[in-house]
């Protein structure tokens, strides 16, 4: 009787655990037309996923079970121009698949296509169709989060100042922006208070910055790609980066602009400018209906018709930036091929590559900096330099800019004096008595060639 008993307590136990178990998934199939999708949401079990057939669904909608829903293909989901088409609330939820439109305009409400919240931990919204809502995606607080492999297209017209992002990150560790393709509105990634994040593998254009860095500490941003936009990366207040294989492709007004990053590493970039309509700087600060058509995709596109000027204007703006190491980077075409001002100290400038910039250094300040590491220079494209031994580097220092560059800076008028013969006399001295220079940037190892990977990748 004893052992009868155990065993039916055992199989009672078995039972009672089977029973606790999770039911299968479920694949729940909502119809497009009048069904109110919200009510099917709310039936449904964790792990459930939604497939959205093909047609017209109605939104907004809230996520808050670990649900995936997702699309067939020509699944539209509309909101009804108020807040957000979709939040999501639970973690490992997943919205994949679906045509994403028809949120609010509201800035202050971060109205947005998919906003995820803190809660929401590892959420996923991947390989979506975003259409001109005022936030594309917008993870607020969503840890470890993903959006991946989304088209998000913003407002297309209007001041770029009253659109929202296509990826907004807020305070949310770990989460990672991977593989989109974003146009239109105000940034492409914009992130701020958050840290371990990656950005990778994006693609931007028609935006004011493609990725906007705001007190983000160590993140990965990395083989990006912007065209046509006003400022390629802005990386600001954020420390312990890595920045490494990102494109700059004629952006207007800066490829990389640096403002107080400190501890950061920015290696294997490439930055190229382009004679670009003097439309674009005309009609900055807004999107009109023809945007983009101005701003050749191809890096080998021909000039543009019309009256034009060099973009970007600097490839690199380096302001009040500590500590960073910049290292095998490409700079091309540029008006100014690095601006670097502010008492930014500590930087190290090795490897890199100015290549055909109109001026190739801007520095305003009165120190000595010497831009080589470990005897390795960089390699300028105007340096007439020889190399006697063949070592693969100059036998003789590089210094960009001197005495009359420095008169030109502060006092532009300057420039109807640039050929008479006083200021070649000066330049002349400069060169024979480099104890006239007035301090500023010199190579003293500069290289004869850019590095071999260097040539073969661009």
């Amino acid at each position: 009787m004893a052992r009868t008993s155990i065993a039916i307590l055992g199989m009672a136990a078995v039972l009672a655990a089977i029973l606790a178990l999770p039911a299968t998934a479920a694949r729940i199939v909502a119809p497009a037309g009048n069904a109110d999708l919200q009510v099917i949401l709310d039936s449904a079990l964790p792990g459930d996923v939604i497939a959205l057939e093909s047609g017209e669904h109605k939104g907004p909608v809230t996520i808050d079970r670990a649900l995936t829903i997702e699309g067939e293909t020509g699944a539209v989901l509309r909101g009804n121009g108020l807040g957000h088409v979709i939040t999501v609330e639970a973690p490992d939820a997943v919205v994949r698949g679906l045509e994403i439109r028809g949120s609010g305009t509201n800035l202050e409400t971060m109205d947005a296509g998919v906003f995820v919240t803190k809660t929401a931990r590892a959420a996923r919204i991947e390989d979506n169709t975003i259409v001109g809502n005022l936030y594309g995606i917008f993870l607020h607080g969503a840890e470890d989060s993903v959006a991946k492999g989304n088209r998000i297209i913003g407002i297309r017209v209007g001041r770029t100042n009253e659109m929202g992002n296509g990826v907004s990150v807020w305070n949310a560790p770990g989460a990672k922006v991977i593989g989109n393709d974003i146009s239109f509105g105000r940034d492409g990634i914009f992130t701020n208070a958050s840290k371990r994040n990656v950005f990778s593998g994006n693609r931007f254009r028609d935006v004011r910055f493609a990725v906007h860095y705001m007190y983000t500490n160590d993140s990965i941003i990395s083989d990006n790609v912007s065209v046509g936009n006003a400022i390629g990366y802005a990386i600001m207040y954020s420390n312990n980066l890595t920045v490494t294989g990102n494109v700059s492709d004629g952006d207007r007004d800066s490829g990389l602009l640096i403002n107080y990053a400190n501890g950061s590493e920015f290696a294997g970039n490439v930055i190229r400018g382009r004679p670009q309509s003097i439309e674009r700087w005309k009609t900055a600060g807004r999107h009109d209906a023809a945007d983009g058509a101005s701003v050749p995709n191809d890096a080998k596109a021909p000039r543009v018709a019309g009256a034009t000027r060099i973009g970007p204007e600097k490839c690199v703006f380096i302001y009040n930036a500590n500590k960073n190491s910049f290292r095998d980077n490409w700079f091309e075409g540029c008006e100014i091929g690095v601006h670097f001002t502010a008492g930014s100290e500590g930087n190290t400038m090795t490897g890199n590559a100015f290549v055909r910039n109109r001026n190739q250094i801007k520095y305003v300040g009165t120190r000595h900096l010497d831009w080589s590491t470990e005897r390795r220079g960089n390699y300028w494209s105007d340096n007439p330099a020889f190399d006697l031994n063949g070592d693969g580097i100059g036998d003789g220092p590089y210094r960009p800019n001197g005495l009359v560059d420095r008169v030109l800076w502060t006092a532009p008028q300057a420039k109807v004096l640039v050929n008479s013969p006083a200021v070649q006399v000066i330049r002349w001295a400069q060169a024979q008595f480099p104890a006239l220079l007035p301090g500023g940037v010199v190579d003293s190892h500069p290289l004869m060639a850019p590095p071999e990977t260097m040539r073969t990748e661009r």
